[in-house]
């Protein structure tokens, strides 16, 4: 058994034991020899991911495990993965790029690279939009079931945002799903007035998420079909490298 794997069966042991353990013991439960299982011990005791008691010199895991657990969730995967997205994205275009995961009945952004444009849109992480309203919404809307997504649009009476924005649920159902199809959401002046965007949803791990372009609706309508074919090539690129 590699080292690696040895590591984490002792800590799932002692997460099923549930108390101290001698070596002969995690030798034992391990099936290693008892030179090995001492080896083990005596090392991550050393790295101080082991605590040993002084009398009965029984091994049991110390804090630093959960620690170090709990610093690498604090940098959590959709943070880097959202940078390098939408970094691809914006190189690409030209225009803001905007990285989003669903947060209750909006959508919030955690990853954001400005466009080069002097006229450009300006978006900040931690911003959150409405999910019926914006492509990005529209987009993680299009990762859930037809029977999820009619109940999200009903929680709560839909705001008018803007003069395009759409408010009868049964007519953002009908878009969603047509762009489900085609593999990328759109809104003009729906958010906001002036503007208008590109969005695409994959998953990374179990997280639906989304990825979007935004900028002023006039220059957005002016190269649909270039920004779509590039919006969706990142797509190819940036979800086949999370699976």
């Amino acid at each position: 058994m590699p080292a690696a794997a040895r590591t984490m069966a002792l800590f799932e042991i002692f997460a099923r034991e549930k108390r101290e353990l001698t070596k002969s013991e995690v030798a034992r439960l391990l099936d290693l020899p008892e030179s090995s299982s001492s080896d083990l011990l005596n090392t991550l005791h050393g790295l101080g991911y082991l605590s040993r008691t002084a009398t009965t010199r029984r091994f049991y895991p110390t804090g630093r495990l959960l620690s170090t657990a709990r610093s690498i969730a604090e940098n959590d995967v959709l943070t880097p993965f959202g940078v390098e997205a939408t970094g691809l994205l914006a190189d690409r275009t030209g225009e803001t790029a905007a990285f989003a995961i669903r947060d209750g009945n909006a959508i919030r952004i955690v990853a954001v690279t400005e466009g080069n444009y002097r006229l450009r849109i300006v978006i900040e992480i931690g911003d959150t939009f409405d999910l019926h309203a914006s492509a990005l919404g529209k987009a993680i809307l299009g990762q859930l079931d037809d029977e999820d997504m009619a109940r999200t649009l009903r929680l709560k009476p839909l705001s008018r945002l803007a003069e395009g924005t759409k408010v009868d649920p049964r007519q953002i159902e009908d878009e969603v799903r047509q762009h489900r199809e085609l593999g990328w959401y759109q809104t003009i002046n729906e958010g906001g007035a002036g503007m208008g965007s590109l969005a695409v949803s994959g998953k990374v791990g179990d997280e639906a998420v989304a990825l979007c372009i935004v900028g002023p609706t006039e220059r957005v309508a002016e190269n649909l079909d270039e920004y779509r074919k590039l919006i969706l090539d990142v797509r190819s690129t940036v979800f086949e490298n999370a699976q």
